[in-house]
């Protein structure tokens, strides 16, 4: 776990994974959002994606989960989390997630992060996350 006071500016984490299918729908019931977009292949062909994208916002939540519970890890708290999507992710791609430090912010102990999501070497997702990692006194 790395804390408010280990953390520099400049310093990442990456992780990869696949979004498949089984993620898609088991997101799309628990959100409730069923768009055909993201879970009917037969829909999703004749848009101009041409097959099933992943939920934005189900990539948000992936950004979520590195930030706590890999990067800066357990015991962080988000304050908020903001982001463009730039291309859809198609259902079953590989993507890597990647967080950055960009500023630490010593007036509130908080630290300010830029998330990317990528597809290959292209941004699917770009945004920053404020964060209030835990404290050495807090271990």
């Amino acid at each position: 776990m790395n804390t408010y006071e280990s953390l520099q500016v400049g310093d990442s984490f990456s992780v990869k994974r696949v979004i498949t299918a089984e993620d898609v729908q088991m997101f799309a019931d628990v959100s409730g959002d069923d768009n055909p977009i993201h879970i009917d292949p037969e829909f999703a062909a004749q848009t101009r994606f041409g097959q099933p994208v992943v939920h934005g916002v189900l990539l948000l939540g992936i950004i979520s989960k590195v930030l706590g519970r890999d990067f800066p890890g357990a015991g962080s708290i988000a304050v908020s989390i903001s982001s463009k999507f730039l291309r859809p992710v198609p259902v079953g791609s590989e993507i890597t997630v990647e967080v950055r430090v960009a500023e630490k912010i010593d007036k509130y102990g908080h630290v300010r992060m830029r998330v990317y999501v990528y597809l290959g070497k292209k941004i699917a997702v770009g945004g920053e996350a404020v964060l209030i990692p835990p404290r050495e006194n807090e271990e």
